[in-house]
């Protein structure tokens, strides 16, 4: 069997900036054709390949012949497997009748698609035999590690990882620090950190990590809540006299804090600012000043931000906005107006913060009026924003009005039998006949989701004029103005699908 892979992949691409060597491909990857496919005639291959993908070579590469109008392309073949995204054999199959045809032109594109295939079908034997004969081939490429790594990783095939370092080395593909990092961001942002650092540990001999590896490691098991499997990595590279890179102290930090260790992640703030003040950055201080926000401390979180200030950093509406809350949960309201006031142009982190602080503070009223200036200021809410109101002005548990027709109990019910959700209605009429037993949670999320619609648009307007009859003012704005976005968007839809 024949088989082709591609180069080497990309440093990664979040908010961490990592510093990796270029890395060089063993074959440029073949330009897909821009020949469109026939959709008749794509369904036809489909078809054959998945009703004889057991059939003899013979019988199945004479019924693909006779199918044929024209000669497949490369960009046929990647229709063909993505129809087949889990099924490996009729995708194998069709590779291997491609192989019969002349001068067919597989390149590092084609053959990536088809060890996906074999890796999400995990049929590891195939599989490893594809990347052998890509290896060889020198198709491989950076989408080619991504692949062979995450799928050997999945099926806990370590050594195979391993292997296919000595694999691609072989076959011109040196070792080098900046693969293998590329190879562990793969894996520890996809919560494989304990075979990453399998990988890490077993090249040693022939790849010395650096800062980045070691942080790639240290960021992975802090995502999956390995304090101390993270504390064993970071004491290593210490030890090693290498430097920790910014975000991977932020990485710590926020384990730190999310596991109620505030004062060993002040700590290692309080380090950062000795050995990197320089390099301290707004990701940094929006981490600090959010989390003393979540904790009470708002006058240090406030001294914090000042020196952001001082330091020349733009403050961004994220950190403003976690400020902004936690002044108002301490009732300094107006030094909370004073920073919203200060940004030129707040956007929805800021009135959220504002919004969440005002209704914690039971001033609903306020908070409405919030709402209404950011869209007079040109700021969209999204559903977060009506779901926050909405609890403030009913509570979660909902209320039940003295009005019937502006009872949301009633309401909900009723929308929910006209979506014909009549089993979630019969659910929700019974949790709220033995209140006695179970107070019901209003969920504010299946009541905006259910009029979702230009028909719940209708109803919006209906409930808010018997709100506003009940003197329920804010409240009849908030459901107004959702009808409002609804109708718009459900007409945007028709449009789209009329056009």
């Amino acid at each position: 069997m024949q088989a082709t892979l591609g180069k080497p992949p990309k440093p990664p691409s979040s908010s961490v900036i990592l510093r990796l060597r270029p890395l060089t491909s063993a074959a440029s990857a073949t330009s897909s054709t821009s020949t469109s496919v026939d959709p008749s005639h794509l369904l036809r291959v489909s078809t054959i390949l998945y009703q004889q993908q057991r059939s003899p070579d013979s019988r199945l590469h004479a019924s693909l012949l006779r199918s044929s109008p024209f000669r497949p392309t490369p960009e046929f073949f990647l229709r063909v497997c993505s129809n087949f995204p889990l099924s490996w054999r009729p995708v194998h199959r069709f590779y291997q009748f491609t192989l019969t045809l002349p001068g067919f032109p597989h390149s590092s594109l084609t053959l990536n698609k088809l060890a996906d295939v074999l890796g999400r079908s995990r049929n590891v034997a195939l599989f490893w035999e594809v990347l052998q004969d890509m290896a060889r081939r020198r198709l491989a490429n950076e989408k080619t590690f991504r692949i062979a790594l995450k799928t050997l990783a999945r099926v806990r095939e370590l050594k195979k990882c391993v292997g296919f370092f000595h694999l691609m080395n072989e076959n011109g593909w040196g070792y080098g620090v900046g693969t293998l990092n590329m190879t562990v961001e793969c894996l520890c942002r996809d919560g494989l950190v304990e075979e990453a650092k399998y990988v890490v540990f077993q090249l040693k001999d022939v790849i010395r990590p650096d800062g980045v590896t070691y942080g790639w490691l240290i960021r992975g098991f802090c995502d999956v809540g390995g304090l101390v499997e993270a504390s064993k990595v970071w004491n290593l590279m210490v030890d090693e006299g290498l430097e920790p890179e910014v975000w991977a102290f932020e990485a710590m930090m926020e384990r730190f804090f999310k596991s109620n260790r505030y004062d060993e992640a002040m700590k290692l703030f309080g380090v950062m600012r000795a050995r990197m003040l320089d390099r301290l950055g707004v990701s940094t201080y929006r981490l600090v000043v959010s989390w003393m926000c979540k904790r009470g401390r708002v006058s240090e979180a406030y001294m914090v931000f000042e020196e952001m200030q001082k330091r020349g950093i733009e403050t961004d509406t994220s950190t403003a906005g976690s400020l902004v809350y936690g002044l108002l949960v301490r009732g300094r309201v107006g030094e909370a107006y004073k920073i919203v006031e200060g940004i030129e142009r707040p956007d929805i982190n800021v009135y959220h913060g504002l919004i969440k602080g005002l209704l914690k503070l039971r001033r609903a009223s306020e908070a409405t009026d919030v709402f209404r200036e950011m869209i007079r200021r040109g700021c969209e809410p999204i559903m977060h924003t009506y779901i926050m109101l909405l609890q403030g002005h009913l509570g979660k548990r909902g209320r039940k009005g003295p009005d019937t027709l502006a009872n949301f109990d009633s309401i909900f019910v009723g929308g929910l039998v006209k979506a014909g959700k009549s089993l979630e209605a019969t659910k929700y009429v019974e949790r709220t006949l033995n209140r006695g037993l179970e107070v019901p949670r209003f969920d504010y999320n299946k009541f905006l989701h259910y009029y979702s619609s230009e028909d719940g648009t209708l109803m919006f307007e209906e409930a808010s004029k018997r709100l506003r009859e009940v003197g329920m003012i804010d409240l009849a704005d908030i459901l107004e103005r959702y009808g409002e976005k609804m109708a718009t968007r459900e007409r945007r839809r028709n449009r789209a699908a009329e056009s």
